[in-house]
């Protein structure tokens, strides 16, 4: 009888990913051999500065670009040019302006093919759970901001995906709703943990280091364009978390060797 321990999947793994736009007679090199990975039920965020390839990496995943070089899978199922594998919200929350709460909410479940009883049906019943309960018939415009993203998270979850790939959610919100957004996505990813169901697995984009370490279970760094790993951080902090933990003395470590691994070139 062997002893081997059985292999285990990833739920994202990236090897070797080198991406170049190419246009107007001019190259821009993005993501140089890029490799990493994401264990089932792990939440893991990039970070680094604007242009590094952070969001174009989602896009790779999420089907909708091959990359030049190298691979990427989803549960080890190839992504190249293969939309639907995986729950995925850009950056913008792209509300539809014409259509309600509720209908927003279903969109991207129909698209899918779910029945569009069967989709408002499940929204409807999430409303609550996303702190939306009342606003079912409210057009978009009349949303606050942190309404607008729970809403644009809603429709994610929607689809029906184990891996979601968040690109900077809460980047154009204020502090105080960022806080309180923390707080929320972190309860409602905990909420899903439910017996007989799929456990989500995150990739989060961020340029805040410590929304970073609030969320995630490690934290990515990449080098500026073209983007390339330099380092990776495990965050071993119990949750649920508090915003309060940022002034501990072991936050306040971990986020120093951060900003260290940024500044390296």
């Amino acid at each position: 009888m062997s002893d081997a321990s059985p292999v285990v999947t990833p739920a994202i793994q990236i090897t070797g990913v080198t991406h170049v736009f190419r246009g107007k007679g001019r190259e821009l090199a993005v993501l140089d051999n890029v490799s990493l990975d994401l264990p089932t039920g792990g939440f893991v965020s990039l970070v680094g500065p604007s242009g590094c390839g952070k969001s174009t990496l989602l896009r790779i995943l999420a089907g909708l670009l091959a990359p030049d070089q190298g691979s990427a899978a989803v549960a080890g199922v190839s992504t190249l040019l293969r939309p639907g594998l995986v729950s995925y919200m850009p950056q913008k929350d792209l509300l539809l302006p014409w259509r309600r709460a509720l209908a927003n909410a279903t969109l991207g479940a129909e698209v899918g093919g779910a029945p569009p009883a069967q989709a408002r049906a499940r929204a409807a019943a999430l409303f609550e759970r996303f702190g939306l309960a009342g606003f079912e018939r409210s057009w978009p415009a009349q949303l606050s901001g942190g309404m607008r993203q729970r809403l644009a998270l809603l429709r994610t979850f929607l689809i029906s995906r184990p891996v979601l790939l968040l690109d900077e959610p809460f980047g154009a919100l204020d502090a105080i709703t960022r806080r309180e957004m923390h707080t929320w996505l972190q309860q409602v990813l905990r909420d899903d943990e439910r017996p007989g169901e799929a456990v989500r697995s995150v990739l989060f984009v961020t340029h805040d280091i410590e929304e970073a370490l609030l969320l995630s279970d490690r934290v990515v760094v990449m080098s500026p364009r073209p983007g390339r790993v330099v380092a990776e951080v495990s965050v071993a902090f119990a949750r649920p978390r508090s915003a309060s933990l940022v002034v501990s003395a072991e936050f306040v470590a971990l986020k120093a060797t951060l900003l260290a691994a940024l500044e390296r070139r």
